[in-house]
């Protein structure tokens, strides 16, 4: 089990470097030589910039319990605020809130700093998510334990953004959401649907049991796929453990529901390739994706290291060129807002859960996954991110109608 974590070597790399010149070099060279009273000082500024105090009383400023948490952040930045966090140098009564603010204001703008600009150029000129190393997000997250994710999801055991349009439970939401996925797709009985990182065949069930089609599941997660197989036997699923870049066959439906984040932008195209190639010609393909606002392609630091290695939120850039001369898009649909409810609820259930967790995973793995999930709550509520559900046709084929619920 996930009992520890390792903490590795980052080089230190200090706040806005990037915008030194020749006159205030110097300058800044002392004020970084003078004791920790300046990086404290200059912290505390930047967080007030946000509306964020350091020991004040509203539910999203900053309780300072270690004084190292200024160094952390001021050399290592989002890695050193997530990590402080989990060290308990730091702590807030609403932590969505708070990132939610951070992503509100000017501080979260992206900087030029050589440590930023060398995870860009690496990921530039090298896959990341090769096939030999695309098992590692599922070892580091998925393969954490099938107990962690029965505490914390729906009774389904859906793990993306639900659809919480005329819901009141996570589980009424998340089956809206599976129901959207089918209606989009036009399922007919008999028809072949597959599904690209399949996850626990939560979806694949539901469209077998209330669609009558025959599934296939892709995915490199031997825990999910464990308790996908006792899930659905006597179902006509069948899930293959298996590397996307190697499936087989062509589909009436193509469905893939939280992959396309994990694939690495240097794969975006050969994913939608991979769809392609596995679409009948009157085929539809559903992309069920987080989004992101820009183009980028590297990810967060902390994410990186602690959640989601090597992955990539793609943008509608990058989503559109992966596209190119493949499809016509059909539908694209946001609901973002969805998923800071979605974690939200599923912090809720892991916080009342958490002491059937506490004898295999250790208080410092409680700190990062509320971490995890109430930063990325707070992004989502701050528009930093998206969800999108895009649908997609050969090119020829006669335009569908797309059933819309929202």
């Amino acid at each position: 089990m996930y009992n520890k974590l390792n903490y590795y070597s980052s080089t230190p790399v200090p706040i806005e470097t990037h915008s030194l010149t020749r006159s205030n070099s110097k300058s800044l060279k002392k004020q970084i030589l003078r004791p920790k009273t300046y990086v404290k000082s200059f912290i505390q500024s930047r967080l007030e910039s946000a509306d964020i105090r350091v020991g004040g009383n509203r539910p999203w400023d900053i309780q300072v319990e270690n004084e190292d948490f200024y160094s952390e952040v001021f050399w290592r930045q989002s890695l050193g605020l997530g990590e402080s966090y989990m060290k308990g140098y730091w702590n807030c009564q609403q932590l969505d809130q708070l990132i939610c603010k951070i992503f509100s204001s000017p501080i979260n703008r992206r900087r030029n700093t050589p440590a930023n600009i060398a995870s860009e150029t690496i990921a530039r000129f090298f896959n990341l998510q090769s096939k030999g190393r695309a098992k590692i997000v599922n070892t580091k997250h998925y393969d954490l334990g099938n107990e962690l994710y029965r505490e914390m999801l729906d009774e389904n055991m859906l793990y993306t953004c639900a659809y919480w349009k005329n819901a009141i439970t996570l589980e009424e939401a998340q089956i809206n959401k599976m129901k959207l996925i089918c209606e989009k797709l036009d399922l007919q009985p008999g028809m072949t649907l597959l599904d690209i990182g399949c996850g626990f065949g939560s979806l694949m069930k539901y469209a077998a049991e209330n669609y009558g089609v025959k599934c296939v599941g892709y995915s490199l997660s031997t825990e999910q796929i464990k308790f996908g197989r006792e899930n659905c036997k006597n179902l006509d699923i069948e899930f293959v453990y298996d590397d996307y870049r190697n499936i087989k066959g062509e589909f009436d439906r193509v469905v893939s529901v939280g992959m396309l984040e994990a694939v690495g932008a240097k794969n975006f195209r050969t994913y939608m390739e991979v769809v392609y190639r596995s679409l009948k010609g009157s085929g539809l393909a559903l992309i069920h994706s987080v989004g992101h606002n820009r183009t980028t392609f590297s990810t967060d630091p902390w994410v990186d290291r602690y959640i989601f290695p090597n992955g990539v939120l793609p943008s509608i850039k990058q989503i559109g060129e992966s596209i190119e001369n493949l499809f016509v898009m059909e539908d694209w649909h946001n609901f973002g807002p969805d998923y800071d409810r979605t974690l939200m609820e599923w912090n809720r259930r892991f916080q009342k859960n958490w002491p059937k967790l506490s004898s295999r995973l250790s208080p410092e793995f409680k700190k990062m996954w509320e971490f995890y999930l109430l930063s990325f709550a707070g992004g989502f509520r701050a528009r930093n991110w998206q969800l999108w559900q895009v649908v997609l046709s050969k090119q020829g084929r006669k335009q569908p109608q797309c059933l819309r619920q929202n």
